[in-house]
Parts: structure tokens; C-alpha cells; sequence
């Protein structure tokens, strides 16, 4: 089942439940409030993610990508033996650098892209495959804009006093999700 089935079947559930239990109106205040602050919180998110957006494609016509694809090379040779081979090496370094300035959604087309060159072709995930997906999903971050922007909009004072703790964080999942990839990987093998 598709999850824009799920998602209309949870709907029409929820509009049936209020129809019988006569809270119609309460229902619609709640889907009109919903949309509003969707629709603001949209916009608050608007500006810095093209911001930050902006400066990825710069840092990309720029050459800084080359120049950071240069740096990470021994890194990602460790980490992924089989992407200069593929050709995946900046996908992966456009990847991590939007990750590094806490832009999921710049991070979503080249995280993609390293992914299907990773899979090499092959419709099972291999170590390395599943090695870059944990290392997207800890999503290290030296700048969290998403974060601070929807906590400035919350009307926070310093919304980036958290970056310590992102920082933390973000690094003891990386190094928890790879250690856990490395075991499984090893006992895949046996």
C-alpha cells in the first residue's frame, strides 16, 4: 500500500469519525489553523534555505566541490572503496557538503545521485550503499540552518546556542551508525 493511500484512507477516516461525532466544525477550524501555520512556517524556512542553497551552488561553480572532492579523497576511499570507480565522488562530496551546512533538502538530489551510483546497477544494497545511506542519515552538521531558522521564527533568542549539542550529537550518530553498519556488515558475510 502506497503511503498516499494510507495518508487519504487516515483522511477520510478522520472526516467520517468527526461527521458521526458531530465535531465537523472543530475538525475544519483544525485543518484551517493547520494550513495556515504550514503555510507560514513555509515561508519562515523560505529565505534561509535559499540562502544556504545559494552558497552550495556557489561553492559548486566556484570549484570549491573539486577542491573539497580533493580533500575528502582519502576518506572516502576509506569509507567507500568503489565510488572513484563509479564515478560517485561528488555526488558524495555535494552530498556531505549540504549535509555540513544543514541543508537536507540540497542534500536530497546529489544524495540520490551517489546512492544509484553506489548501487552500481544491482537492485540489493551493498555495504557501501548502506554505509553512505547511515552516513546521510546522521547528517552531520556544522551548520544546522533548517534548525535555527524555524527556531528563530519560534521567536528564539539564540537560535543557534544549540550548535555544540548538534555538533554532539550528530557525531556519536555517525560513529554509533557506522560501527553498527561495520558489525552487520561482518556478520552478513559469515
Amino acid at each position: 500500500m502506497t503511503m498516499s493511500v494510507i495518508l487519504t484512507l487516515m483522511l477520510l477516516g478522520s472526516l467520517l469519525y468527526s461527521l458521526l461525532s458531530g465535531t465537523a466544525p472543530e475538525l475544519a477550524a483544525g485543518l484551517l489553523s493547520g494550513a495556515e501555520k504550514a503555510v507560514k512556517l513555509a515561508f519562515s524556512l523560505a529565505g534561509p534555505l535559499c540562502l544556504w542553497g545559494g552558497v552550495n551552488a556557489l561553492l559548486r561553480e566556484a570549484g570549491a566541490l573539486s577542491a573539497l572532492k580533493r580533500v575528502m579523497s582519502p576518506l572516502l576511499r576509506l569509507a567507500f572503496p568503489s565510488a572513484a570507480v563509479l564515478g560517485a565522488e561528488e555526488a558524495i562530496c555535494a552530498n556531505v557538503s549540504a549535509n555540513l551546512l544543514g541543508l537536507g533538502n540540497a542534500a536530497t538530489a546529489p544524495g540520490l545521485e551517489a546512492a544509484r551510483l553506489l548501487a552500481g546497477g544491482k537492485s540489493a544494497a551493498g555495504a557501501e550503499l548502506c554505509r553512505f545511506v547511515v552516513m546521510n542519515t546522521a547528517s552531520v552538521q556544522l551548520v544546522p540552518a533548517t534548525v535555527c531558522a524555524v527556531r528563530a521564527s519560534a521567536g528564539a533568542a539564540l537560535p543557534f546556542d544549540i550548535l555544540p549539542a548538534v555538533w554532539l550529537t550528530s557525531l556519536c550518530a555517525l560513529a554509533a551508525g557506522l560501527g553498527a553498519a561495520r558489525i552487520f556488515e561482518k556478520l552478513w558475510k559469515s
